[in-house]
């Protein structure tokens, strides 16, 4: 899957994309954005551009394997999609959140006083679907 930290206005996120055992690219940019509105995404490659369509309306038949950090009009939220229907969710700007495989590991990784790039980075150390490039994001101030 994946390892997306966010904290104090930086959103870190890594690049690695896996088919099974095998690594397909370990320099994925994972940031997409549509309309202005900046994605995130952990899970299936395909199903994170599935889960965007569906924050647009084009709503699949089925259940999709990914989540998605959003950032538009200043504010952060995590998206998801099940039971035919689009979830999101605000993400509180004062503190720290993380989703993908290694979440538990950057959640660990920022209580005790880390980055969010240093928590993708410890994330990477014992998550297997999380590593490669880490790059991140710094949040407009407005």
């Amino acid at each position: 899957m994946t390892t997306i930290a966010y904290k104090d206005g930086v959103i870190a996120y890594d690049s690695l994309v896996t088919a099974g055992d095998t690594v397909m690219y370990d320099d994925f940019d994972k940031k997409r954005e549509r309309d202005g509105v900046l994605f995130f995404g952990a899970g299936s490659t395909q199903d994170i551009q599935l889960l965007i369509a569906a924050y647009f309306g084009e709503v699949p038949g089925f259940d999709l394997d990914a989540r998605a950090l959003v950032f538009r009009d200043e504010k952060l939220s995590v998206l998801c999609f099940s039971d035919g229907r689009v979830y999101e969710s605000e993400v509180l700007l004062d503190r720290s959140y993380a989703i993908g495989s290694g979440r538990d590991h950057a959640f660990t990784a920022m209580d005790m006083g880390a980055s969010a790039l240093q928590a993708v980075e410890l994330a990477a150390k014992r998550d297997t679907c999380t590593g490669g490039l880490i790059r991140t994001f710094t949040l407009p101030k407005g």
